[in-house]
């Protein structure tokens, strides 16, 4: 099991989503966060370095199987990046899953998610 992180430009959220539903991924958790990476520029007010603010962004935070990793992940960088990415169009973090567990049921691993 595996936990995808993925933190994209705010326009590009309902494009995102829209593609991942189209690839059968359903079961997805949005978070509105803000920060800066390459993206962020240095700014000069009245001669005085300043630094820039955060920008916002939307979270994605997907669970998956090992069967729907590459899927996953290749329906976000194709619905957030396209053809011609721009700097500050996201990243995307997997990580190792120990136990997921639906409180409903009581079910864990792979068939909680």
């Amino acid at each position: 099991m595996k936990l995808i992180t993925a933190i994209i430009r705010e326009e590009l959220l309902e494009q995102v989503r829209e593609a991942l539903i189209a690839a059968k991924i359903e079961r997805i958790t949005i978070a509105r966060v803000s920060g800066h990476g390459a993206q962020k520029t240095e700014v000069y007010y009245r001669g005085e370095k300043v630094i820039p603010n955060l920008i916002p962004k939307v979270r994605l935070d997907i669970a998956v199987n090992e069967d729907f990793l590459e899927t996953t992940i290749d329906t976000i960088l194709e619905s957030a990046g396209g053809e011609n990415p721009q700097i500050g169009a996201g990243k995307i973090f997997v990580t190792n899953l120990e136990d997921c567990i639906r409180i409903r049921t009581k079910e864990r691993g792979e068939e909680a998610i």
